[in-house]
């Protein structure tokens, strides 16, 4: 698409967005300014300046670019590049898109080549890929996000393309490309770029014909997709049949991706219900599934089903709070070692050390027996008396008792 292509800025002056990362006073921006960027994965929504921003970097630091595709790439590519830099004054920059799918292979073709800064590794993705890389990636490499462009972004952006190309945009069809690009900036050049290829007067009509339905996570004309989700999600939390119902109507007639919804379902089925309901979750995952499968009309069917479960359910926040607790406790410094007699055994010269020695097995005792798990006992967790999570409460209580 020329429109998106010929707009991309080249310098950070013209870069629009991600001001959480390219402000003057950012750690990133700092560390670009001072030419020491480090290996790095950005990853967010399609649309919001990951390959633009790698370009401006290797712009700026004035190091040869490179753009790969993880799904596409062949270890010798890389090892390609590597070589033919091997006595080059500047180091190559490359940039490596859908950087989730590297499978374990490539990461350690890249390895040695981040260690040995043979080459700046930049990786883009639409999802977080932290959990697909591995440890030595993680360690060499900073991690940073991208947020959805906001509205007055994706204006900057509109105004710059209407005044280059000569084009003339009613009120309406620049709120209706502003709004249903969901903060995509490409996805709202590529449909202004089609519609001015009709006419250089930019109507409503023409832009409704070409895209009947909001993008990605979907919005509104008078409202973002983000307040009706955050009432809808509000609603459930509060117990109200008739808002929730009335919220989930609201994202459906707007076009709201029904992915979307039921991966926010699914959240709240754990953050809002928990052990209260553990069947919540079963059928907030089932509904994941099924609406992306068969997709609107029907999945709107779906999709109410579990809005009604999920409002008419218990509610508990157990899980988060507990999560939340523990990760500020190890964060704050509370990281007992683990028992010699819990650590794995299954290796040669793993007993020699101790480890796995000393175990009791519960099962030999009837299913519980007292030992030590924690070197370091923490605050003991009591879980509530709301609904399932109680017999869960209760559960534990006996477990612990029948042996004692």
């Amino acid at each position: 698409m020329q429109f998106a292509s010929i707009l991309r800025p080249t310098g950070l002056d013209s870069f629009v967005g991600q001001s959480h990362l390219v402000n003057k006073d950012t750690a990133f921006y700092k560390l670009l300014n001072s030419g020491n960027i480090p290996h790095s994965f950005f990853f967010g929504p399609p649309g919001t300046g990951k390959t633009t921003l790698s370009r401006i970097i290797a712009n700026k630091l004035g190091l040869p670019f490179f753009e790969l595709n993880a799904t596409t790439l062949k270890i010798d590519e890389i090892r390609k590049i590597v070589e033919s830099h091997k006595n080059s004054f500047q180091k190559p920059l490359i940039f490596i898109d859908e950087s989730h799918r590297l499978s374990k292979t490539q990461q350690e073709v890249l390895l040695p080549i981040m260690e040995n800064t043979l080459a700046v590794i930049i990786g883009a993705s639409t999802e977080n890929p932290f959990f697909a890389l591995t440890g030595g990636i993680r360690s060499r490499s900073m991690l940073f996000e991208f947020k959805p462009l906001t509205l007055d972004d994706l204006k900057v952006l509109l105004n710059k393309a209407c005044e280059k190309y000569s084009l003339s945009i009613e009120k309406e069809a620049e709120d209706f490309l502003i709004y249903s690009s969901a903060g995509d900036a490409r996805a709202m050049l590529n449909l202004l770029e089609f519609a001015s290829s009709i006419d250089k007067n930019i109507t409503l009509k023409t832009l409704k014909e070409l895209r009947s339905l909001n993008i990605s996570d979907g919005s509104s004309e008078d409202e973002t997709h983000y307040n009706l989700a955050s009432a809808l999600i509000k609603s459930i939390r509060g117990s109200d049949l008739e808002a929730s119902t009335h919220y989930l109507a609201r994202l459906i007639n707007s076009g709201e991706e029904p992915r979307f919804i039921a991966r926010r379902l699914s959240i709240l089925a754990s953050e809002d219900i928990g052990n209260a309901n553990p069947n919540a979750l079963i059928l907030a995952n089932a509904t994941v599934q099924i609406v992306a499968s068969i997709g609107y009309p029907e999945a709107r069917i779906p999709l109410m089903q579990l809005v009604v479960y999920l409002t008419c359910s218990p509610k508990s926040n157990s899980a988060i709070v507990l999560i939340d607790n523990e990760l500020a406790k190890i964060q704050s410094g509370f990281a007992p070692a683990v028992p010699d007699h819990l650590k794995d055994a299954h290796y040669d010269g793993a007993k020699k050390l101790g480890r796995g020695k000393g175990y009791l097995y519960p099962h030999d005792f009837g299913g519980f027996v007292e030992q030590e798990y924690l070197s370091e006992k923490p605050k003991k967790i009591i879980l509530s008396d709301i609904a399932f999570e109680k017999t869960l409460k209760d559960w534990l209580k006996k477990i612990k008792e029948q042996n004692s």
